[in-house]
């Protein structure tokens, strides 16, 4: 007779190991099913592993400017990346353990290989297909395998992973995706990163600082096309004073292989080609949803875009069978992945007001340097909703702690509405400005009005002070600028 648990959810990243506990908490039995990384990419391959990479080259950045804050270093700082990388892979090991242990300490039962929906309610779990990325410790004692498992309610959490564009197609050698950047053997001289999303200006940020000539193309006509214009623009002007080139409404047509290099041909809007060769190429055009051989066909379940339908609390068209995290559609985010398992395993145990999430309080970040975070409507599409707006504005340069810092180049930008005094968006680029973000996204959680926000007492020196003062200017009411 097949294992059987209240609740299984196949894919134990951010969004798939946190519903696991919820589902714990709430007293359903629950099993996750993982076939490679627990933690998933997030853990392993994406938000942990870079971070750890860009803190090296923030530190390395320091280092190099070091007169800037009248200290003298005897010769100029260098970086091995065979050290930068290792520590980088120590960083995700240690949270892989982690989650390890969350599963063992909430007593979720763990069954390692991949699974495919047979019909609703039973899952067969067989090894994994694919190679994993690097080896894998073998499974603890005490966990599970292939076989045939059931369960009431089905929560599918299987991720995403890079798009690829036809003719472009990543090689592992001269043609990077996210996997490859995160473990270059030696560090290139030279680099084309093809997209300017979070993804790809967090890498271009990071070889830059690394010493490697970096060459952007975005296809739109600004970076980061998600962030408010203002902020992009103020980002991309720090971006290029780095040395960072970067070609705006232009797309990579081909590329041609050299033995160890890589010639793309850049079309502009204009109709105009060049031609640039570069050691390395990476890939940074998205990602799509793992939706394949989940059985999702068989069972009729409804997908578009490459992404499971779901409705506001994680359901599918298919009884019993769940979706949350990228595999269910953008925003891609692990923070969003985490919330939305929340909020689909409270409604499966018909936790007391549960709600839909609200899309438009989700923060967004980018951990280049300057660092960029957002939420809720920039300007243009506050102005295209109908919305009588004001903006408020206050500049890095005008805050003491951020002179002290030596990071006194950055905005904060808030967005009201004119009538009601609600904060409709925030926008930053700046020093810290990703842990900045979230006093925002309180705010309008809890729908503080921007009265309520002025008659909040900020720490002085702070960053933070600067949220105040842009909410204080959206009024006319700007104290030190």
């Amino acid at each position: 007779m097949a294992d059987s648990y209240d609740v299984i959810i196949i894919g134990s990243g951010p969004g798939g190991y946190v519903t696991a506990i919820r589902a714990a908490q709430l007293g359903l039995k629950t099993a996750i099913v993982e076939r490679e990384h627990m933690g998933g990419i997030c853990l392993n391959w994406g938000c942990i592993p870079t971070k750890a990479l860009l803190r090296s080259a923030e530190i390395l950045d320091h280092a190099n400017h070091a007169k800037d804050y009248g200290l003298t270093l005897d010769g100029k700082m260098t970086a091995k990346v065979e050290d930068v990388v290792k520590r980088s892979r120590g960083v995700s090991l240690r949270l892989n353990g982690g989650v390890g242990f969350l599963m063992k300490k909430n007593k979720i039962d763990v069954i390692w290989g991949e699974a495919e929906l047979t019909k609703p309610g039973e899952i067969k779990v067989s090894k994994m297909k694919k190679k994993a990325m690097e080896p894998q410790p073998p499974a603890p004692k005490g966990t599970k395998g292939e076989g045939t498992y059931q369960a009431k309610h089905v929560i599918l959490a299987t991720g995403a992973r890079p798009r690829t564009l036809p003719g472009i197609e990543p090689d592992g050698k001269l043609i990077w995706t996210y996997f490859e950047s995160m473990v270059p053997n030696e560090m290139p001289k030279s680099m084309i990163v093809m997209g300017s999303g979070a993804i790809g200006i967090e890498f271009a940020s990071f070889y830059r600082s690394m010493g490697c000539d970096v060459t952007v193309v975005e296809l739109m006509s600004t970076i980061m096309p998600v962030e408010d214009a203002e902020i992009s623009a103020i980002a991309r002007k720090a971006l290029e004073k780095r040395g960072m080139k970067i070609i705006t409404d232009a797309k990579v047509a081909k590329v041609e292989k050299a033995a160890n290099s890589v010639t793309a041909h850049v079309e502009t809007k204009d109709g105009k080609t060049q031609k640039i060769t570069a050691d390395r190429l990476i890939s940074a055009v998205g990602v799509q949803g793992n939706t394949e051989n989940l059985g999702l066909e068989k069972l009729g379940i409804k997908t578009e875009k490459g992404c499971i339908v779901t409705d506001g609390y994680g359901k599918t068209n298919v009884d019993g069978i769940y979706a949350i995290g990228d595999v269910a559609g953008p925003p891609m985010l692990a923070h969003k992945a985490e919330h939305e398992g929340v909020i689909c395993i409270e409604k499966i145990a018909a936790v007391p007001g549960v709600h839909a999430m609200d899309k438009n309080k989700i923060p967004g970040c980018t951990y280049c340097h300057p660092q960029v975070a957002s939420v809720g409507l920039t300007e243009a599409k506050a102005k295209e909703a109908g919305r009588d707006i004001r903006v408020g504005r206050f500049q890095f340069g005008a805050n003491g702690k951020a002179i002290a810092l030596g990071e006194d180049n950055g905005l904060i930008k808030t967005i009201f509405d004119k009538k009601t005094g609600e904060l409709l968006g925030a926008h930053m680029v700046g020093a810290e400005v990703t842990e900045l973000i979230q006093g925002f996204v309180v705010a309008m959680n809890l729908e503080t009005t921007e009265e309520e926000l002025m008659h909040t007492i900020f720490p002085h020196p702070t960053l933070s002070e600067m949220m105040k003062e842009s909410v204080l200017d959206a009024y006319g009411r700007v104290l030190n600028a």
